[in-house]
């Protein structure tokens, strides 16, 4: 057994969604969302006129298909985020309106990114949808995309520091306090993969290899343990409240 920040004690209980039902906010951040998708299509591309320009629209798939992903992983975590807490005051709607507004810039930086990806990865196979003249030019694109990534994950990290701010009057009970721990933990390592990549663009020299090119995107690979971390901080949160 537990104690909230008002003094009551909460026992185990199921994970539940007080954001039953659809707000207004919600509706608009979903149609946001969704207009981000669309830009990723009809910002870069123009409709095929031939087959050839059809097959030369298709290699872009890839591409378009990860950034896709990212977006769409974005608007779960906002999505979940709402069900499970169905606040609805002014930090609330500030922060989703700034989570909106960063994916639509986030969009160019995005596909740009997998577009070069994924033009590395094929040997120039699929296209890459611009130009890099220098190295320097690679360096800001890395950067830019950094800044993009981390300012979205600050974001996330706001909204569920909130939820956590407002647990006694959402009467969280044990298990959705753990969940909410593990979340916020996740949540941190998206703006401190983004600031890694950003130093590593910064500092890395200019070279001819593979390796020191593609560094600042190696370290988003980071995120692949964002399971691990939420769980082993959901863990030491529980024992620090059992003790």
């Amino acid at each position: 057994m537990s104690t909230t920040a008002s003094g009551t004690s909460q026992d185990d209980g199921p994970l539940r969604e007080r954001g039953s039902e659809v707000t207004r906010l919600e509706a608009f951040v979903d149609a946001a969302f969704a207009f981000a998708v669309t830009m990723l299509v009809i910002s870069f591309d123009s409709l095929p006129d031939s087959i050839s320009a059809l097959i030369e629209a298709l290699k872009g798939i890839p591409a378009f298909a990860a950034s896709f992903a990212v977006i769409a992983n974005f608007w779960h975590l906002h999505a979940r985020w709402s069900r499970r807490y169905g606040l609805d005051d002014s930090a609330t709607t500030g922060l989703s309106l700034l989570l909106v507004f960063l994916v639509m810039v986030y969009v160019y930086p995005l596909r740009m990114i997998f577009g070069g990806l994924f033009n590395w990865i094929s040997g120039g196979a699929l296209p890459a949808g611009f130009t890099l003249s220098s190295f320097d030019d690679l360096r800001w694109m890395f950067l830019i995309y950094a800044i993009a990534w981390a300012t979205l994950g600050l974001v996330m990290v706001a909204l569920n520091r909130h939820a956590w701010k407002q647990r006694a009057s959402l009467a969280l009970n044990r298990s959705e306090r753990l969940e909410l721990r593990g979340n916020l933990a996740r949540a941190w390592l998206i703006p401190i993969t983004g600031g890694l990549s950003g130093l590593t663009a910064l500092l890395m020299p200019e070279s001819n290899s593979y390796f020191w090119p593609a560094l600042p995107g190696y370290c988003y690979a980071l995120m692949s343990f964002s399971g691990m971390i939420g769980s082993r901080v959901r863990q030491r949160y529980a024992r620090r409240k059992d003790a």
